[in-house]
């Protein structure tokens, strides 16, 4: 069966439908990844945009039970330049097919994801429909253009309420804005006592829980739609160590009196150089997300920056030279890709720990 993705530029892709029999609209993006797409179809941080792969074969090594970073997806669509029909691993238990099929997601194959790729690369993320063969693409094209696309993810993707993940160390609270599953198996893996919290939680509520630390998650979207969490982290930084990644790292700037702006179309790969300004150390990182935080901004707060970008200069670590906080624009928790920057949670314990012992002085 015939399938279209229509862009608002006008471009019309026709390929082969796969996955759920629907119809979506979405901000279309491109990732970069050799590997890792189940890790990818279920990160929180694409709610709502249709995910392109530049590289050409995926889903020949299935679906497993293991790698999901959230129970349910949140991406609008997903493009591919070639589908596996069999899957062939020890761990696999559904295709690709199978899987979006059971979600209500469509796909979309045999197009020229170069060609994709290259557009947005031009012009920058577009709005985008997966739509049947049959739908007029001047009439799609006019519903792109004067469409405006959902800015609530983050309430869409958060959980709805408290819940502990317990553990006999450190207490941490995790706020979810859209929260990997990696990011709490790195603080399982520590033994912390882990609360998650939504992502409208008060600073109040946050210190009545009594943390030893209080972890922002990823998540999807403008960190300007998010202005509850920029309350929130002005009211708790100072009195618990504090880490941030992806858009917790922007929600940590915006609430310092940074600015965020969105890029042309974004850093979605697994094997993006970041450099440490302390050491010149070199971690080769995995990144998710749209906007950054403008370098300009940082003068007149009580910032610094840690990390840069190596393809393009922009800020990818911060820290507070005031109080014991610290976030940056990569995951360090990612699965699959490098593990590079998983000492980070290290770091965060130390951070923890040296508070503890502060406050027994």
């Amino acid at each position: 069966m015939k399938r279209q993705l229509i862009l608002e530029d006008g471009t019309v892709f026709i390929g082969e439908a796969f996955g759920a029999d629907t119809e979506r609209m979405g901000e279309v993006v491109f990732n970069t990844g050799m590997t890792g797409y189940q890790e990818i179809i279920s990160d929180p941080s694409y709610c709502n945009q249709i995910v392109t792969l530049t590289y050409p074969l995926i889903g020949n090594y299935g679906i497993n039970r293991d790698d999901f970073e959230t129970i349910i997806p949140a991406i609008s669509g997903f493009v591919v330049k070639e589908v596996a029909d069999l899957p062939s691993n020890w761990r696999s238990e559904l295709s690709l097919d199978e899987y979006f099929k059971q979600n209500n997601i469509p796909g979309i194959s045999g197009i020229d994801t170069r060609k994709l790729t290259r557009i947005i690369r031009q012009h920058g993320t577009l709005k985008g429909a997966l739509v049947s063969i049959d739908s007029n693409p001047d009439e799609v094209i006019k519903e792109l253009r004067t469409k405006q696309l959902p800015t609530d993810q983050v309430k869409q993707v958060s959980t709805k309420s408290a819940y502990p993940s317990p553990g006999r160390g450190s207490r941490v609270v995790l706020v979810d804005f859209g929260m990997k599953h990696g990011i709490l198996r790195e603080l399982n893996k520590r033994d912390c006592d882990v609360v998650v919290v939504p992502y409208n939680v008060t600073a109040e509520e946050v210190l009545k829980l009594r943390p030893d630390g209080i972890m922002l998650s990823n998540g999807p979207g403008d960190p300007k739609d998010v202005p509850e969490a920029i309350e929130m982290i002005q009211g708790v930084q100072g009195k618990v160590p504090l880490f941030g990644i992806c858009l917790g790292h922007q929600l940590f700037a915006l609430a310092n009196g940074a600015n965020t702006e969105p890029l042309k179309f974004g850093h979605r790969g697994s094997n993006h150089p970041v450099k440490e300004l302390a050491t010149g150390k070199i971690a080769i990182t995995s990144q998710n997300h749209g906007y950054t935080v403008e370098e300009d901004s940082i003068a007149a707060t009580a910032l610094e920056v840690t990390h840069v970008a190596l393809n393009d200069g922009t800020v990818e670590g911060l820290k507070h030279n005031q109080y014991p906080a610290f976030t940056v624009q990569y995951h360090p928790e990612a699965s699959p890709g490098p593990e590079d920057a998983n000492g980070l949670f290290d770091q965060f314990m130390n951070m923890i720990d040296a508070a503890k012992v502060e406050g027994v002085k």
